[in-house]
């Protein structure tokens, strides 16, 4: 079932969103992109011809851009299954395949560069080097737990600093238009960020939540300066945690900005600003969610996510959870059009239908396919 589009609700009132967007390094067409999303379909750590059809579809269907679904970087515990793909090594000749499909499609994309940190359990699953040990700031997984791994040294941290920059020039090198770094979620980044995942009180990476912003300035001035200043460099940040959906890494808008400051001028050109909700406003009193908040407070382009185009809220986890595709877009549309936020990235909606971005550009609501759970096992 799929909801129809109402009064407001026709292509004209939805032009806000197919509008080019010409900032930060980045010419697109519209501004719709497709949100990273993990699809385990990679055996090997390796992007095969049928993951560059994939994209391709989607940038033949007028995607704006596209971030691909997270991929590691050439640390050796920055992944968490071997049907991840890798951004390393003999992966890299299958991403020049697939940006190649999709700038041959007319489309744009970059590529997530990623990095999960504790979330990686040697313990179990199929982990590369699953005889390592995890990193993490302090090694703790989840909030008042105990340590379960050594938290990194110096050393750990500048190793893993140098391989998201050895990802980022290899990018650059690859032909991609630019790249996102995964600071969200709960990843290892964010675990810096987040005190409650961040105990270290005896070095500068530790602290106050300006001294845990430290680990990302760094990474973020050596992704820089291995891609240069005209590369854009989108970096992906969230309140929620997948080990706690109600964290939040700042209660109010002047503690947000004080964490964001050191990291925008480091060299982020875009925030990708997850929220599990885009419609949730993220302080009292604006309806501001946190994409319109982190542009206000860094004057940075931003981009909004969650659960657009879906008749309900889903959950992160449950993929099953809904079924149904919304055509009501109109008040995203003038969300754009006021400046509350620069673009939109796309999830489940784009996930299981390839051809959304230009049904919805042409008033074809009726041809949205259902979000099912059948539609996820294909992944077409």
């Amino acid at each position: 079932m799929i909801d129809s589009p109402g009064a407001d609700d026709r292509p004209d009132t939805l032009a806000a969103l197919f509008t080019p967007f010409e900032q930060a390094g980045l010419s697109l067409r519209n501004r719709i992109v497709m949100a990273p999303m993990t699809r385990w379909k990679s055996p090997g750590q390796y992007p095969a011809a049928d993951v560059a059809g994939y994209y391709r579809r989607r940038a033949e269907n007028e995607v704006g851009l596209i971030i691909t679904e997270g991929t590691t970087i050439g640390h050796p515990v920055s992944s968490y299954s071997t049907r991840v793909p890798a951004f390393h090594g003999e992966a890299l000749s299958g991403w020049r395949r697939v940006v190649e499909e999709v700038h041959d499609a007319g489309g744009k994309i970059i590529p997530q560069l990623w990095h999960v940190g504790i979330m990686r359990d040697p313990r179990s699953g199929d982990y590369p080097n699953p005889d390592l040990p995890s990193a993490s700031p302090s090694g703790i997984y989840k909030p008042g737990g105990k340590a379960v791994f050594p938290p990194m040294t110096r050393a750990d941290i500048a190793a893993v600093i140098d391989s998201f920059a050895e990802a980022a020039a290899a990018a650059r090198a690859t032909g991609f238009d630019g790249i996102e770094i995964h600071g969200a979620h709960g990843y290892i980044i964010d675990q810096f960020l987040w005190d409650a995942l961040n105990t270290r009180d005896d070095d500068d990476y530790g602290g106050g939540p300006v001294e845990r912003t430290r680990f990302a300035v760094e990474l973020i001035e050596k992704v820089r300066a291995a891609t240069g200043p005209d590369f854009p460099i989108l970096l992906r940040i969230s309140q929620w945690k997948q080990q706690d959906y109600a964290a939040r890494l700042a209660e109010t808008p002047e503690r947000l900005k004080a964490i964001l400051d050191p990291i925008a001028a480091a060299g982020v050109d875009i925030f990708h600003c997850s929220e599990r909700r885009y419609w949730n406003r993220e302080f009292p009193g604006s309806e501001m969610n946190l994409a319109g908040w982190v542009k206000r407070l860094t004057g940075r382009p931003t981009i909004t996510v969650g659960s657009v185009g879906l008749a309900g809220p889903m959950s992160v986890t449950n993929i099953g959870e809904a079924t149904e595709v919304s055509a009501d877009l109109a008040p995203l549309a003038r969300r754009i059009a006021h400046g509350e936020f620069d673009l939109v990235a796309v999830g489940r909606a784009l996930l299981t239908d390839p051809g959304w971005a230009r049904k919805v550009k042409q008033g074809r609501f009726d041809e949205l396919r259902p979000f099912t759970k059948d539609a996820l096992d294909i992944l077409t």
